[in-house]
């Protein structure tokens, strides 16, 4: 293993390219033995919230004594965030050897077949190899990009599948209608396996996961949306109302109980099908889930400093809403980057009524928007009543903000889960 670093070789731009389709995926893991059937898994599809929802989940399997394997992404801090047992990432020993073995069947792959796996391929398959080694009781599985063809989707039978708020995200692969994206999202859904699903804003889309159950003969469970009440936050925690029962959560963001409901929910239902989950393990579950970069304020001093990755309008909705319900009117500087591929125009329309000043910069990323086109768009929606400057690079954005900001000033920065890890906060 000297010398092999396996986040290059998984990073390797020649199979960055995202290409839908479980042909590959099906090979490589053939290839390796199966791994992904000696596991369980929780498997979570949707537009915002999965990551929370994971977490979650995750949070309430571990307290409740299980070994819990978790896959997401992106990652915020580094590279194995994304794969972890029981809240532990993955040992650079362990990356190295579980992708030297990986490598080995892909490569074969490839000179057999012609086509070698894309990086979230290779990174799907060094996750289930891992946690079949780790022996882990159960794996909840964030897939990586809509569900129908995702390489996640190699999961037969799941223990539960979760459908969390759907948006439009990821157009140009997943289509442009609310019904188009929950057709690839509700791809998740197996026969015999219960779902359990955000009741959607869009009926359509919502009897579109309908429909996807009823044709598995999958029973569906959805939140009673009705008996939760978000409460204000008291010091590091948000309380909340579920069906009449008090929880408490770290993550602060106002969207966060309608996450930790759905999470509930599922735990509810697995606890249905013979797996150890009191009432007790789900609310201390509830209460320890830690998930980064999602509505945190990672400092007070001398302002609140909070990060977030909400990289749509729906994520843009929910973070205004959360920053007027946790600082009430106090002014906000804007630290701004996305995607090309965002709709970043409706993200600032949410957003402005809130800030004081922006600061644009482009994530690292090649599907990055330019600085200066982001400032743009800004100033078509503001102005000249708000600054707005562009800066090289997040650490300056981070310091300039700072400058632009007064005593009683949030600064918040969002727009790119990718560019969370830059910032260095």
């Amino acid at each position: 293993m000297a010398g092999f670093d396996p986040v290059a070789y998984i990073n390797e731009p020649r199979w960055q390219e995202s290409r839908l389709g479980l042909e590959r995926i099906v090979e490589l893991l053939n290839r390796m033995g199966r791994p992904q059937d000696r596991l369980r898994f929780v498997h979570v599809a949707g537009t915002n919230g999965k990551g929370s929802t994971c977490a979650y989940i995750a949070s309430i399997l571990q307290t409740a004594g299980m070994r819990v394997g978790l896959f997401t992404s992106p990652y915020v801090i580094e590279f194995a965030e994304r794969i972890r047992v029981n809240g532990a990432n993955i040992p650079p020993e362990a990356l190295a050897e579980v992708t030297l073995f990986v490598r080995e069947h892909a490569e074969a792959m490839a000179a057999s077949a012609g086509e070698h796996p894309t990086e979230f391929e290779l990174m799907t398959a060094v996750a289930f190899e891992y946690f079949a080694r780790e022996s882990c009781d159960i794996v909840v599985c964030e897939v990586g990009l809509g569900g129908r063809l995702d390489s996640t989707n190699v999961i037969e039978l799941p223990e539960v599948c979760v459908i969390t708020r759907l948006g439009l995200d990821h157009t140009g692969f997943l289509g442009d209608t609310s019904e188009a994206i929950a057709r690839e999202k509700a791809g998740i859904v197996k026969a015999g396996a219960p779902v359990v699903a955000w009741p959607q804003d869009d009926p359509a889309a919502m009897r579109v996961i309908e429909g996807a159950a009823h044709a598995c003969e999958s029973q569906l469970r959805v939140p009673e949306f009705t008996t939760l009440k978000v409460l204000p936050v008291e010091g590091a925690v948000r309380p909340f109302l579920y069906q009449g029962v008090r929880y408490t959560t770290k993550l602060l963001g106002s969207y966060q109980p309608s996450n930790a409901a759905l999470a509930i929910e599922a735990a509810r239902v697995l606890g249905g099908r013979g797996w150890n989950i009191g009432e007790d393990a789900i609310a201390q579950g509830i209460a320890d889930a830690r998930w980064p970069a999602r509505f945190e304020v990672v400092s007070t001093d001398p302002m609140p400093l909070v990060i977030d990755g909400g990289h749509n309008p729906q994520g843009a909705v929910v973070l205004a809403q959360s920053l007027r319900d946790v600082f009430g009117g106090r002014p906000v500087v804007f630290v701004m980057s996305v995607l090309a591929d965002k709709d970043y125009r409706s993200m600032i329309e949410q957003v402005a009524p809130l800030a004081s000043a922006f600061v644009c910069a482009a994530p690292p990323n090649p599907r990055a928007l330019a600085a200066s086109d982001l400032a743009i768009a800004i100033r078509e929606q503001v102005g000249q009543t708000v600054p707005v400057e562009t800066v090289p690079d997040l650490h300056a954005a981070l310091a300039r903000a700072r400058v632009l900001a007064t005593p009683n000033s949030v600064i918040c920065a969002f727009g790119s889960l990718y560019s969370i890890s830059s910032l260095g906060t």
